[in-house]
């Protein structure tokens, strides 16, 4: 085990708050859905039972919908805004959540994370999976009727929080279409008291961010109501393309148990994925983007979302090549891969959030797609990448693309459960 396996091992039990694990001490204090998720294969390399248990108390915070909201807020911590206060799920809704949380949810990977655990583990992890098989379930019917969109075969983002991806340019089509609530409160944001603001979002981003927490607060988080008439409505490639592996590994796990039923509606939700994915098709750039529901309009940026055709398995081959030669450009253009935006675009930050950085959990998922679908060497070229940058700045929540220098969040969870389960030179030897 070498020195960095062993921080990324601290890092993961320093963050541990009894057995759910938040993103980084003060910045992130609360527990996160996809990070959650992505920590369960770092803890996986050393504590099964503690994997499990971050899957379980994740699961604990599902709405009685079957949304699992993106952040669970297990105690109200003043260093974070906007909190339970901001949110208010448990005075708005009907019926209330059993803990207090966003209004929102995020990437549904964690079907995809239960697999590996499954296939991975014994008896012990088939039973646990089987034990939490129809909650996970149901958090994909939730996405398949609650935020299916009305205009379109896609599904609906009403948030950019809740595509994981927050202040990426691809959002600027929807925010550019929206309004302040010119009766929002209010309020301080805490973020840039514990971040660089160079590195964060705008303020007039976070004003148009919280009329879109404002606007469910007053649909008493009426999911349905939120993804028709929302002011911000977009179809995003990477939950598309998240949900759609996910449901094909939700089935591949129903097969395992023998949920007969449960395939067939899995079945279908793959076959509705594949047909939606040209949705997302921007010809004239010559890969998926994001598209804004209300006109149609595509972004006009690659992202990293849109080297998720693979992870996905959607598309054509003429679709994957023309993807692969913009991630041929792109490698030409960084020093390290991938970059959350198009270093060829005028709003290419590479030290801002999602307009440039390179994202532990994106090369993770960006690479195994890759990998199974034959492009071993790029896909080796993104993993052994994010391991130069763990290297180079240690365990930071995203990397400059460019410099290799960590950005934003410092001893981060998914940054060292990556490491563990993926980038570390010793798990390869394992594979190997």
């Amino acid at each position: 085990m070498s020195k960095l396996d062993e921080q990324a091992i601290a890092i993961l039990q320093k963050n541990d708050r009894g057995g759910y694990t938040v993103p980084t001490a003060r910045l992130y204090p609360y527990q996160w859905n996809w990070d959650s998720a992505f920590v369960a294969l770092g803890f996986l390399t050393f504590d099964r039972d503690r994997a499990w248990r971050e899957i379980e108390l994740l699961l604990e915070g599902q709405w009685h919908n079957g949304m699992i909201p993106s952040i669970i807020f297990r105690r109200d911590d003043p260093d974070y805004f906007p909190g339970p206060s901001s949110w208010q799920t448990q005075t708005a809704c009907d019926p209330v959540p059993s803990i207090p949380s966003t209004g929102i949810s995020q990437p549904p990977v964690l079907a995809s994370i239960l697999l590996t655990m499954v296939e991975t583990g014994g008896e012990e992890d088939k039973r646990r999976a089987s034990a939490v098989f129809d909650q996970v379930l149901k958090s994909h019917r939730w996405f398949q009727s609650e935020r299916l969109s009305p205009v379109s075969n896609a599904i609906t983002t009403v948030h950019p929080w809740e595509t994981g991806r927050d202040n990426c340019p691809d959002w600027e089509l929807g925010l550019n279409t929206m309004q302040i609530d010119p009766n929002l409160e209010s309020y301080v944001r805490k973020d840039i008291e514990h971040a660089n603001p160079d590195q964060r979002p705008s303020h007039e981003q976070y004003d148009k961010y919280l009329t879109m927490v404002k606007f469910g607060r007053d649909q008493n988080w009426n999911q349905k109501v939120i993804t028709a008439d929302g002011p911000f409505t977009m179809a995003d490639p990477g939950i598309h393309f998240i949900l759609l592996r996910a449901n094909k590994d939700l089935l591949k796990l129903a097969k395992k148990m023998g949920k007969e039923d449960a395939a067939a509606e899995l079945e279908g939700f793959v076959e509705h994925g594949n047909s939606a994915s040209d949705y997302f098709w921007n010809e004239s750039l010559g890969a998926f983007t994001a598209r804004n529901l209300i006109n149609g309009e595509f972004s006009n940026g690659f992202s990293s979302a849109s080297a998720l055709c693979f992870y996905a398995g959607a598309g054509s081959e003429q679709q994957h090549s023309r993807t692969i030669d913009h991630m041929k450009r792109i490698a030409s253009k960084v020093k390290f891969m991938m970059p959350s935006w198009d270093p060829d675009a005028d709003d290419f930050d590479p030290q801002r959030y999602w307009c440039g950085p390179v994202w532990p959990q994106m090369n993770y998922i960006i690479a195994t797609g890759l990998e199974e679908h034959g492009h071993t060497q790029m896909a080796d070229n993104i993993r052994r990448n994010l391991g130069q940058v763990i290297e180079q700045s240690g365990f930071r929540e995203c990397f400059n693309p460019v410099s290799g220098e960590g950005c934003i969040g410092t001893d981060f969870s998914w940054t060292a459960a990556i490491w563990l389960a993926w980038a570390s030179p010793s798990k390869q030897e394992l594979a190997a």
